[in-house]
């Protein structure tokens, strides 16, 4: 039983940023700081991107593991105990248009590297920092 009436639900999920969230921002000062220039949310590509670096054909996302369902071995991805009629066919639809952003990206040129929110913590940040330099400078 969810502990929130509807309205304090709602109002609660209707904060629920879609940019410039926590993690997005330190992927984004991460990469900044060593050197990359960007874009932000390029509407005229899918997906409008997270981060995109034009001259070099790549973009990041950076996703969070509830929302683009990280997996089952990811402790953010704990699914609601309610409404499941609701809350299956919303993941599947967003699990789609993802799979169809990157499609339409690719098909485009363009390269694409997904960074999930469990990945974006200060302790792990030497280990992300490779992670992207790799995909910027090599891949």
């Amino acid at each position: 039983m969810d502990p929130l009436d509807s309205e304090q639900r709602s109002a609660r999920m209707a904060r629920i940023r879609a940019k410039d969230t926590k993690p997005e921002m330190f992927v984004r000062r991460l990469v900044h700081r060593n050197g990359y220039r960007y874009r932000v949310h390029v509407g005229e590509l899918p997906g409008s991107p997270d981060l995109v670096f034009r001259s070099r054909r790549k973009v990041i996302f950076v996703h969070g593991c509830f929302w683009h369902r990280h997996g089952d071995h990811c402790a953010k991805t704990r699914s609601p105990k309610s409404r499941q009629e609701y809350w299956g066919p919303k993941f599947e639809r967003n699990r789609v248009r993802d799979s169809e952003v990157i499609r339409r990206l690719v098909e485009a040129g363009w390269s694409v590297l997904i960074v999930w929110e469990c990945e974006v913590r200060p302790a792990s940040q030497a280990e992300l920092l490779d992670k992207i330099r790799d995909f910027l400078d090599n891949g």
